[in-house]
């Protein structure tokens, strides 16, 4: 048993001996039933949040107004200034409830606790994360049909689908996770709900968004999971860039697969589970920039300057998005860089070393094979980048500077915009193996770089 359940197990059993009500409940109990290891464990109970926190006195009440409160193990909040994150032994305890009405989309207006679980479960979002588990006899209490619809793999709304949207827009990007992550059919009626209700995704705050979005590139079912973005009328609502790829065609020669579209789609698919946050969105948003230059020239299907348009554009969603100055950094060197690896070959020494020198450098790399992977198919650019990569010292590719702007103030150079160029042009000479000592490369500045 993990340290986690066995937390969590310890819980419901504490509980129970002050006399309440207490049982595994939401997402860890499908995944127990399946067979699979929670990510983390949830446990609910008919105490309120005081009784709670009474009963263990380490605790969070981290929405003691929604009945949620976090119980870290023993021991575990001495020294914490903030509460620990749910998840890795740290348990999120809630109350039974029942919800009002949901006037901004998200928050309810009203909770009301109450001693029953059937009321606690018919309003949680899918059926699936509906049942409760005793852990001490692995009883489980399933009032909304949940472990039929896990045999029947489907994903069905509690209840009215179009009320359970209504409470929280974001349950339908979740339906559109989970659908994908085990392959499951989304229920009719609830996917009739979501298409209606998609354009009311924008009371969502961008970040939940964001995150509902990345976890849909990494879990290892991107590709399904866009398409089901696409069939749920999602996709133009939360990302109508990557909608207007739709029917874009792109040249035969270099793409046989098809339009901007499918070939993005076939990318998504190869990304593997537990690809980093950057490389997803990178891998997502490479082509970003073609729909916008689409041109039919004479000879062939142009898209001039797409690199650029398409740095623009995955700025425009890193900001809508509210990724971070680092992940927004990353992100766009991807899309800003893809297409150098077909200039590899004819690259000096020096612009070498300075591409296989980008942060992160792996990724570019994984995003170009996967690039090729989903289009022709040709891997002799990554194959060389890699060699190179590997076969080159880095302190060949990252050597320490053989002389700075003290070193030219010296020399009697007077500062400004200039030093940029002449150290600069110091490195390109170094980098290539024209410069290896600090006396060469100010003999090489004064030579070509005369005060």
């Amino acid at each position: 048993m993990s340290a986690a359940k066995q937390h969590a197990a310890e819980i419901v059993r504490t509980l129970r001996e002050h006399g309440h009500q207490a049982y595994f409940a939401g997402g860890c109990v499908r995944d127990l039933v399946l067979g699979r290891e929670p990510a983390d464990y949830d446990v609910a109970t008919d105490a309120t949040p005081r009784e709670v926190m009474q009963i263990f006195p380490q605790t969070f009440a981290v929405g003691e107004q929604f009945g949620v409160v976090l119980v870290p193990p023993s021991g575990a909040m001495r020294g914490l200034a903030r509460p620990p994150e749910p998840g890795k032994e740290t348990i999120e305890v809630a109350t039974f409830r029942s919800d009002v009405a949901y006037s901004d989309g998200r928050h309810p207006d009203e909770v009301r606790f109450t001693k029953d679980p059937l009321e606690d479960v018919q309003r949680r979002d899918f059926t699936i994360n509906g049942m409760m588990l005793d852990p001490a006899t692995n009883e489980i209490l399933d009032f909304v049909g949940g472990h039929a619809d896990l045999k029947a793999r489907i994903i069905r709304a509690i209840g009215d689908p179009n009320r359970r949207f209504a409470e929280d827009k974001l349950r339908m990007l979740r339906a559109v996770r989970f659908a994908a992550r085990f392959d499951y059919q989304v229920e009719p009626t609830t996917l009739a709900a979501i298409q209606k209700l998609a354009p009311e995704i924008h009371q969502v705050s961008a970040e939940r968004v964001r995150e509902e979005l990345t976890k849909m590139l990494t879990e290892g079912q991107a590709n399904r999971a866009f398409r089901l973005l696409d069939t749920t009328n999602l996709l133009p609502e939360v990302l109508p860039e990557i909608s207007a790829m739709k029917g874009v065609e792109q040249s035969p020669q270099y793409h046989p697969e098809g339009d901007v579209f499918v070939h993005t789609m076939l990318l998504l698919e190869k990304l593997p589970p537990g690809a980093s946050k950057t490389l997803a969105w990178g891998a997502l948003l490479h082509d970003v920039g073609k729909p916008p230059t689409f041109r039919l020239a004479p000879d062939r299907i142009r898209f001039d300057g797409h690199v650029d348009v398409g740095v623009k554009i995955a700025a425009e969603i890193c900001r809508r998005l509210r990724f971070s100055n680092d992940e927004t950094d990353q992100i766009l060197a991807l899309v800003d860089n893809h297409m150098r690896f077909g200039d590899i070959f004819r690259m000096k020494q020096s612009t070498l070393k300075r591409f296989l020198r980008l942060p992160a450098f792996e990724e570019h790399l994984e995003l170009h094979r996967l690039d090729c992977l989903s289009s022709h198919g040709q891997l002799e650019a990554y194959d060389y980048a890699r060699d190179q990569l590997h076969s080159i010292p880095p302190e060949s590719i990252r050597p320490a500077p053989l002389i700075t702007g003290r070193n030219l103030i010296e020399a009697g150079y007077e500062p400004g915009p200039r030093f940029k160029q002449i150290l600069s042009a110091v490195e390109d000479a170094q980098l290539e193996g024209r410069l290896a000592s600090s006396k060469s490369a100010m003999a090489y500045v004064l030579r070509e770089f005369p005060m």
